[in-house]
């Protein structure tokens, strides 16, 4: 399903239309937006309409447990907006920004596929406005300004660095970047400290930033960041370090969502990237309502599967913002349900009826969790060529006797058309839904209670263990007096489990937390289970081998 074919090429150059048209399909007025070349802008926060937002319609795109068959929740998520407009709703996409880690790494980019895909997409998959690159620096000016203070003696807070937890951060996969010494050099090169780094889309910054409200808001949380204690076991905050205002300064831009099109010529809001599976995987909170704010209908999307993204969109997201979904849209695949059913990579092109059928707890799992948010929960089948009708029939089968509604998303072979069945039933089931979100803990419940409740609920897990380090850092945390925080789990994505060889439906397992960090400038506390890391490695071949250019600038190899 490559998207490097000839028409593909044409019809992706015969569709970018100027961004001050797109602009207006959404109100915008061309002297407010700020143009970023012919197709691209942003978009200033003041147009976000508190009451447009909670009278507008949220619809959240979600998926069962990834495999390396593919789910295609972006290629669903654009489509479904085609798809919307094509049934005469007024709708836009508010999305994530790729990251540079998985686009040269394995998946390569991420604008969706075939003809439900976002424009300009070389652009957007590379670089895009900057918004990465602010926000490494802004991580990294925060590192500096720690080692500095280390290193002085006249302003020298005292910071005892075997506390200090903050770490550098860039946005590429490498393994060897993972721990580090920094200090080398003798004494004009500072004190021996271990450290190392996290990808970009792991760093507090990137969620705080699609978090806060405001560029006040957002200069606050960077002064509420927890570096670590003094000799003396006193807390040291970004603000202590007078961190905060050039650290916001940086994300003066940063802050301000994008706006591009897909192939269709419909609005797209772009913006910020964090991962589901380090980090609460969704959009910025202030894209998401400016879309809310300009259009009917809003289609944004949670990384990984529900157990992750979607489970912290509701639970730190919609928290935070005071929103709620109308809708969700779970995404399966026949090829990826026949790999929890046990059929190895290499074989899912076979038929196989059966291997689906025992595949289909994944998929009923995810739809208990959805059901479990008291949220319309509607699957999309996103459609391959190699799909058999009895392959097909066996989910149809079973959303029909859990009494959910199901619809085919063919929208990577034709566009907004190919997803009008599912554009109408989202319609239908968004117009059902007169109630918010049911949060799956309360707040005010013990940090480990929280941890419990997702990881018995949403997982499915019959036992936590925490490491001695994890049960230290949650008693820190309560001291603090952070146990008022949501969780954001670490975990990782293959599995409801922490092993990520564990497919389809495990019982009887045990989540294990062996690491925990406090992210009090996100306002959320991290819990670390399994062999999670937050720096990613490139795999045996790099997608960035296939990437090149031409005299003219033309890429070819991205997608």
């Amino acid at each position: 399903m490559s998207n490097e074919n000839p028409d593909l090429k044409i019809a992706q150059s015969a569709s970018l239309k100027p961004i001050d048209q797109i602009a207006k399909k959404l109100g915008l007025n061309n002297g407010d937006i700020e143009q970023y070349g012919k197709h691209k802008a942003k978009i200033p926060l003041s147009y976000i309409d508190d009451q447009n937002v909670s009278k507008n319609n949220m619809i959240l795109v979600t998926a069962i447990t990834p495999t390396p068959a593919g789910e295609g929740k972006t290629t669903v998520s654009v489509g479904l907006v085609d798809g919307l407009n094509h049934i005469g709703k007024q709708a836009v996409a508010v999305l994530r920004e790729p990251s540079l880690g998985p686009v040269f790494g394995v998946k390569g980019g991420a604008t969706g596929g075939g003809y439900s895909q976002l424009i300009p997409m070389e652009d957007i998959n590379l670089h895009f406005n900057g918004d990465f690159a602010a926000i490494e620096k802004a991580n990294n000016l925060l590192s500096a300004l720690i080692n500095n203070n280390i290193y002085g003696r006249s302003r020298n807070l005292g910071i005892d660095p075997r506390t200090v937890k903050w770490r550098w951060a860039m946005d590429m996969n490498d393994r060897s970047l993972r721990h580090i010494v920094t200090g080398l050099g003798g004494k004009q090169g500072g004190f021996l400290q271990e450290s190392g780094f996290n990808i970009t889309a792991a760093s507090e910054i990137m969620a705080i930033l699609c978090l806060a409200r405001d560029l006040s808001d957002l200069k606050e949380r960077m002064g509420n960041i927890y570096v670590g204690d003094t000799f003396s076991g006193e807390p040291i905050f970004g603000r202590d370090l007078n961190a905060h205002g050039a650290m916001a300064a940086l994300l003066k831009d940063a802050i301000k969502p994008n706006l591009v099109q897909t192939l269709e010529g419909n609005p797209a809001i772009i913006h910020g990237g964090p991962f589901a599976n380090i980090a609460q995987g969704t959009n910025s909170l202030v894209g998401t309502k400016i879309g809310l704010s300009l259009a009917n209908y809003v289609v944004t999307e949670a990384g990984f599967g529900a157990d992750l993204g979607a489970e912290k969109f509701f639970n730190i997201k919609c928290r935070a913002g005071g929103i709620s979904p109308k809708t969700v849209v779970l995404v399966a695949t026949v090829r990826a349900l026949k790999y929890h059913g046990g059929v190895s990579k290499d074989q899912l092109q076979e038929p196989n009826a059966n291997a689906v059928k025992e595949g289909l707890g994944n998929l009923e799992k995810h739809i208990e969790n959805i059901k479990s948010f008291n949220i319309p929960v509607v699957v999309a089948i996103n459609k391959f060529i190699a799909d058999t009708s009895e392959e097909l029939q066996c989910i149809v089968d079973r959303c029909n006797e859990l009494n959910v509604e199901i619809a085919y998303a063919d929208g990577w072979k034709n566009g907004g058309k190919g997803m009008a069945d599912l554009a109408q039933k989202v319609v239908d089931a968004a117009n059902s839904c007169d109630r918010s979100f049911k949060p799956t803990y309360e707040l005010n419940a013990p940090l480990k209670d929280k941890i419990g409740a997702i990881a018995e609920r949403i997982y499915g897990a019959n036992k936590i263990v925490y490491s001695p380090n994890a049960n230290t850092i949650l008693r820190r945390a309560e001291t603090l007096g952070f146990s008022d925080f949501p969780i954001c789990m670490a975990k990782t994505q293959n599995s409801f489990s922490d092993d990520a060889k564990s497919y389809g439906r495990p019982q009887n397992f045990t989540i294990n937390v062996r690491e925990v960090e406090i992210a009090a400038g996100a306002g959320f506390i991290i819990p670390i289970t399994g062999k999670m890391l937050r720096m990613p490695g490139l795999p045996t071949k790099p997608a960035a081998e296939n990437i090149d250019i031409d005299k003219n600038g033309n890429i070819t190899g991205l997608f």
